[in-house]
């Protein structure tokens, strides 16, 4: 496998779906803050593609509401409440997918939150973002993946990114260095950044130490789910789990105030081409985007 942080960058591809229809009913897809935008908009897709879709949300009612909303569109998906941010939540979610269904094949890690501005010093919301956006997905692949079903595809693991975690958007070329070293990367490098992160979040130095000048906290936090995402692909290379990462791009979404270039649906569509391609081993460490572009996704 390449040395490089994420193994590489993918365009839309041309081809709707695969010809060959390897998922079916029996298929069971979960997607995390899934209530509303694109986590909605993945939820509906894959259902409509004949999966067996779980919603998840924080907010009870919210997640209800948003079935309810699915089910006058004669489209059936089954619910459960999940907050990524409590281990609790996490634990009790876990056994109800144990019970339910057994164990999965999809999980498309969605939730996240920005605070969409910069707020000097503001370590409230740094730690807020980072403890949703990597830390709580981390948790919850951890606490996930002995139920991934291995046989007869591939189980995948779809982690919604940013361009904006990109390695590239470090401006310290000695951090960027030392995170591009595959033999040093590891989880305690990851969380090491993070830390130094939030202690020049909280001194005001995140200029002078050179961090991502745009959404600092939501850029850093991407990057270590990308980081951790790298990890991920090359430790269950062989263990038929698919690892990758992608970008929707510029969403309107409430995430961007209603702002953006497309709409959640067609961020989705993307989305759900990629995780409903026939899985293999080399489909994995990958780093995906939304684009108007239309490239067929090659093999490693």
């Amino acid at each position: 496998m390449s040395n490089r942080l994420i193994l590489t960058s993918r365009e839309r591809p041309t081809t709707s779906f695969p010809s060959q229809r390897w998922w079916s009913e029996k298929t069971v897809a979960v997607v995390t803050g899934a209530n509303k935008g694109i986590g909605f908009a993945l939820v509906k897709q894959l259902a409509e593609k004949g999966l067996t879709v779980v919603l998840t949300s924080r907010d009870i009612v919210r997640g209800r509401e948003a079935v309810i909303s699915l089910q006058k569109m004669n489209i059936s998906v089954d619910y459960c409440q999940l907050d990524i941010t409590d281990q609790a939540s996490i634990s009790s979610f876990t056994a109800w997918l144990r019970r339910r269904f057994g164990g999965l094949d999809i999980l498309v890690n969605n939730a996240g939150v920005s605070f969409n501005k910069i707020e000097e010093n503001n370590v409230d919301h740094a730690e807020i973002v980072i403890k949703t956006n990597f830390y709580g997905s981390k948790s919850l692949i951890e606490a996930l993946l002995p139920l991934f079903r291995r046989s007869p595809s591939r189980s995948q693991i779809f982690n919604i990114s940013s361009q904006l975690g990109l390695p590239d958007k470090l401006r310290d070329p000695i951090l960027k260095a030392e995170l591009a070293d595959e033999n040093k990367l590891t989880v305690n490098a990851i969380e090491e950044m993070l830390n130094r992160f939030l202690k020049n979040v909280k001194d005001g130095s995140l200029v002078e130490k050179r961090w991502p000048e745009i959404w600092p906290d939501y850029s850093v936090s991407k990057l270590a789910l990308m980081l951790y995402s790298r990890l991920l692909a090359k430790t269950h290379q062989w263990d038929r789990v698919n690892v990758n990462c992608y970008c929707p791009g510029f969403t309107k979404t409430d995430m961007t105030h209603g702002v953006g270039s497309h709409t959640a649906d067609e961020a989705a569509e993307v989305a759900v081409q990629y995780i409903l391609t026939t899985p293999s081993e080399s489909f994995t460490g990958l780093f995906f985007k939304w684009s108007t572009k239309v490239n067929l996704p090659s093999k490693i």
